[in-house]
């Protein structure tokens, strides 16, 4: 028998409610990461309004993208790419444990700017799998946290990846752009619901941005009037 959105709604909140143990420094009763654990590894921190890349106190965008501006409008991320959150987003996206989804949601609503992106969005798009990825991983990663973020605005079948690209570890940022080129699409027949909306992008982690960069483009072809993203966690420069 099938449960109602709505019910697994308030049983995913009724779970998330329920105290637990911080997998970071064992405090009990507490949460799945704890404040201290959070605010210890993941503080607030000036990041460009464009890469997510940190930056000096006061200035708003890099010097990258100031001078090659994007094609997102505005970019977020929740934390840096180091410890502990490799091995977290590892036990999430690769150890089958999608439990994870909820503190780490946490993170990326705490995010300044997070909120108002998330309430501003037409529609909150996943970064979609490959269908052999998919098959193999059991889920979509950015799929699970979208969903959490925004329940009733995320469309996980507007935005398709049309083919699985080669590994990207390890190339360059404009060899990652060549390697994606063509990978993204909007959905034909559903186009309309991105013309002239703002839509936002969900991803676990973003390392050069070129996946992003690929799939805003996508969505800019497609008509979309502004598009943002929000991410878990960006490394500390691209490659």
């Amino acid at each position: 028998m099938s449960i109602p959105s709505a019910a697994r709604g308030l049983l995913r909140r009724g779970l998330d409610a329920l105290p637990s143990q911080c997998a970071l420094c064992r405090a009990w009763p507490g949460r799945p990461l704890c404040g201290a654990c959070v605010a210890r590894f993941a503080p607030a921190v000036p990041r460009c309004r464009g890469c997510a890349l940190r930056v000096p106190a006061g200035v708003a965008r890099c010097g990258g993208c100031l001078r090659h501006p994007g094609t997102l409008d505005t970019c977020l991320a929740a934390c840096d790419y180091v410890w502990p959150w490799p091995d977290c987003i590892g036990h999430f996206k690769f150890q089958g444990e999608p439990g994870w989804a909820a503190p780490l949601c946490a993170l990326m609503r705490a995010v300044p700017g997070a909120d108002a992106l998330l309430s501003q969005a037409d529609r909150v798009l996943p970064m979609p799998l490959f269908p052999r990825r998919l098959r193999e991983r059991g889920f979509n990663q950015a799929l699970e946290l979208a969903r959490r973020l925004a329940p009733e605005r995320c469309d996980a079948a507007l935005l398709l990846r049309l083919r699985d690209t080669p590994p990207q570890s390890g190339l360059t940022r404009a060899q990652r752009l060549r390697n994606l080129h063509g990978a993204f699409a909007v959905e034909p027949l559903r186009a309309g619901l991105v013309r002239g909306r703002r839509v936002l992008l969900v991803d676990d982690v973003m390392t050069t941005g070129a996946s992003l960069t690929a799939a805003a483009q996508a969505l800019r072809e497609a008509g979309a009037a502004q598009v943002d993203a929000l991410v878990l966690a960006r490394t500390h420069a691209p490659p």
